[in-house]
């Protein structure tokens, strides 16, 4: 046997759906003859799913209710459209490269996010994005733009180097509501399946399309994952020159990937902490060791004769429960309460019983508010200001969001120390702020990872004049400030903190594409089938971009070492060893197999004919200890 290729293209959105009935449904799936390979697949006999959802089915009803527009099928296709590129690793560009674990991604986020599908599916805690707003002036992502379009395209601006076309939605485009709405339908149907069982999604909008956002969000989320509306105070002072209402506010809403009120191990909110404030009804007229408390009736409607018992009060006086009424505890229950100083008889020791119930032992916090106070979570000028003060006084950039929010929005989302957060409008990449504030101040280790198109800054801005050609030159270097500013100012509480971050850019595939059948090439191009690689690419885009297809995150360490001339790769201790150098030796694959690797890739030009691959792989096979189904999904060539 010889290894197989490594799958290169991203998750197949429609083998998911295929995948999720299946563990429901599997009565409803039959095999039938692919036309192309000739092998046997799985495909859903619709007349047998339709007899299982017996009259829950509906296709051609006159009417019923939904929310649609021009161009949604064709966004939830897009969603569910693999793609070939890849990420390109950009060492130069990073920060502390060989121990961070953190990523800046630069590209369409789209593509980006189906990328990211296999190494970080489920596995995203929390996921907050500010996206363009659709006030006439915002770029929108035309995601199903014609091929013949390209040159025009181009040459006008509106199309990246890579075929990628955004273009500036203003009013007057026919499609205004629909272009914005396809664009964001897609980014959240493959951006849900990277939220964890307990996830949360925050995506912050202005009256422009709040309506259009919520349902969009119903369909994506489910409606009964809808948690909030937030409401933010975006300005500390009102505008008088508006022409109808000072806009205050901008709109967060708040969807969980799994709302606990209907899955016990759904998403739980975040308690704020609690500060001085003793809320209304507590107090500690006692000075219980335990602080401020407040009481219960101890009497229920309902119980049993053993719940009918005489009680006798400090100052002598015995007492019943109330008429119809039954102790809410059992003798031995309250003689341990008693005995635990937890029940209130009044002032002077005459009332009748009620139970201690203790701030400490309720809640750590009080439950997050739906409106959010300027003074409680910062407003845009705060947010302005935080990047000017980085910067030294330069606006390089308009409308960040203040660190306070993200800030307290990680708190309401429950985020652990250890989790993962995800903004692929990330803009100034306030998220990253944030979330390097949070593990200063509790020794967190949370990981982002941010997304942001290379949109150009324009020609007369601060920005350019200032050498920041791009959106995501001006964000690294707000991350590579604020890491340094934080640390400078808690030297000591921060020696660990993680301030750095890996960059990644998006680019075509990392192998020449090949449509000719190899009979249609002459001599000279047959080599194309044994080396398809690119001329620029490197090792480290090759095993980075066999990462993202293998489903191994691109945030872990990894190391590389000489042997017999040829380099070794790495990552995480074993997670995945690969070489792709030519002529590999017997010393270079015992050293591989020595690490015990989980999985093992080599390139298809390492070997000079098949039986050398054959080799190669019986080697590995016997000094692994692997049996030949584990041989063949843990071996792979690109």
């Amino acid at each position: 046997m010889k290894p197989y290729k490594l799958d290169l293209s991203s998750v197949d959105g429609t083998q998911l759906n295929l995948d999720a009935l299946y563990q429901i449904a599997p009565s409803c799936f039959t095999e039938v003859k692919d036309n192309k390979t000739g092998e046997l697949r799985h495909v859903v006999n619709f007349k047998t799913l339709r007899q299982l959802l017996g009259d829950n089915a509906v296709e051609d009803a006159d009417e019923m209710y939904q929310f649609t527009w021009p161009g949604k099928q064709e966004a939830r296709r897009e969603a569910a459209r693999p793609t070939t590129k890849t990420l390109r690793p950009v060492v130069e560009d990073s920060l502390d490269w060989d121990n961070t674990q953190n990523l800046y991604i630069e590209g369409d986020n789209l593509e980006v996010l189906k990328l990211l599908q296999k190494s970080y599916m489920g596995k995203v805690k929390m996921i907050y994005i500010d996206p363009p707003y659709n006030t006439g002036n915002d770029f929108v992502y035309d995601d199903d733009f014609a091929v013949s379009q390209h040159e025009h395209d181009l040459a006008t601006g509106d199309v990246d180097e890579l075929g990628l076309r955004y273009r500036k939605n203003t009013d007057t485009n026919g499609k205004f509501h629909s272009d914005w709405c396809s664009m964001m339908y897609s980014r959240l149907m493959v951006a849900r399946s990277l939220l964890s069982e307990d996830g949360v999604i925050f995506v912050s909008i202005d009256d422009s399309e709040i309506d259009n956002l919520k349902k969009i969000c119903n369909v994506t989320f489910g409606e009964k994952n809808f948690i909030a509306d937030l409401i933010w105070q975006k300005k500390f002072s009102r505008a008088n020159d508006a022409t109808y209402f000072s806009t205050m506010h901008d709109h967060i809403l708040c969807y969980a990937n799994n709302n606990i009120l209907y899955n016990p191990n759904g998403w739980k909110i975040g308690l704020l902490p609690r500060g001085n404030e003793i809320p209304t009804g507590y107090s500690n007229p006692d000075n219980d060791e335990r602080g401020v408390w407040t009481s219960v009736v101890l009497s229920a409607k309902s119980g049993s004769e053993s719940l009918l018992y005489e009680i006798t009060t400090p100052s002598g006086r015995k007492c019943t429960p109330p008429s119809g009424r039954y102790w809410s505890v059992n003798k031995e229950k309250f003689a341990s309460l008693v005995k635990d100083n937890r029940i209130w008889f009044g002032k002077d020791g005459d009332g009748i019983p009620r139970l201690k119930t203790f701030l400490s032992e309720v809640q750590e916090g009080l439950r997050p508010n739906t409106i959010l106070f300027h003074n409680e979570v910062g407003h845009n000028q705060e947010g302005k200001q935080e990047v000017k003060s980085l910067f030294n006084g330069l606006g390089v950039f308009d409308g960040p969001k203040p660190v306070r929010l993200l800030r307290h929005l990680m708190q309401v989302a429950n985020i652990k120390k250890d989790s993962v957060v995800l903004d692929f409008f990330s803009g100034s990449s306030t998220t990253a702020h944030a979330l390097m504030q949070l593990n200063a101040e509790d020794g967190g280790k949370r990981k982002y990872i941010m997304v942001q198109l290379p949109e150009e800054t324009p020609e007369d801005s601060e920005a350019r004049k200032s050498g920041y050609n791009t959106i995501p030159e001006i964000a690294k270097e707000r991350i590579r400030r604020a890491g340094k500013k934080i640390k400078e100012e808690s030297p000591l509480v921060t020696q660990n903190l993680d301030t750095g971050f890996r960059v990644f850019r998006l680019a075509d595939s990392n192998f020449e594409e090949v449509k000719k059948a190899p009979a249609e090439y002459d001599q000279s191009q047959l080599d194309l089938f044994l080396n398809n690689v690119k001329s620029d690419r490197t090792d480290l885009d090759l095993l980075f971009g066999a990462m993202l297809s293998w489903g191994v995150q691109l945030s872990l360490p990894m190391t590389s070492e000489e042997v017999d001339g040829k380099m070794i790769y790495s990552v995480n201790d074993g997670d995945l060893v690969a070489c792709f150098a030519e002529d590999i030796t017997e010393t270079i694959i015992k050293t591989m197999a020595d690490k015990q690797p989980l999985r093992v890739l080599f390139r298809d030009s390492c070997f000079g004919r098949d039986d050398a691959k054959i080799n190669v792989f019986e080697t590995l096979k016997q000094l692994l200890d692997w049996s030949e189904e584990e041989a063949m999904k843990n071996i792979k060539v690109i």
